[in-house]
């Protein structure tokens, strides 16, 4: 893990949209809880319930294009349209102490053994 994210990536046999891959994992329960389709910025992502605000698994498509055989598993700051302002509100009122915050606390090393589970998870699921 480097600067309070950790990655794992995984290739699925199939190809998949990250809508059409939420829809083949929606009724898995994982052990980062159950999955949502969540929209952040001009990105979709999948993402599991947030630890808190600076901690959350999510399933992000690698690559260009539409679909893919690549996708990410990573933790980062809690997913959503209302999360991205208020997380860069407050990292700026903090002077950045707010980011360092999810790189130290006891739900980050919880958070990234839930990025390499989720990974394990949907690598053994045969997509």
């Amino acid at each position: 893990m480097a600067f309070g994210v950790k990655v794992k990536n995984i290739k699925t046999k199939n190809t998949y949209s990250i809508e059409s891959l939420y829809e083949a994992i929606k009724d898995k329960n994982f052990s980062a809880g159950v999955p949502s389709l969540t929209k952040h910025g001009m990105a979709t992502v999948i993402t599991f319930p947030a630890l808190d605000s600076q901690n959350q698994v999510w399933i992000m498509k690698s690559g260009f294009g539409k679909e893919t055989q690549k996708f990410s598993i990573q933790k980062s700051t809690q997913a959503g349209m209302d999360n991205v302002a208020k997380n860069a509100a407050l990292d700026s009122i903090t002077g950045g102490l707010f980011s360092v915050g999810g790189m130290i606390s006891e739900n980050t090393k919880k958070c990234e053994k839930l990025v390499d589970a989720t990974a394990k998870e949907l690598s053994e699921m045969n997509l």
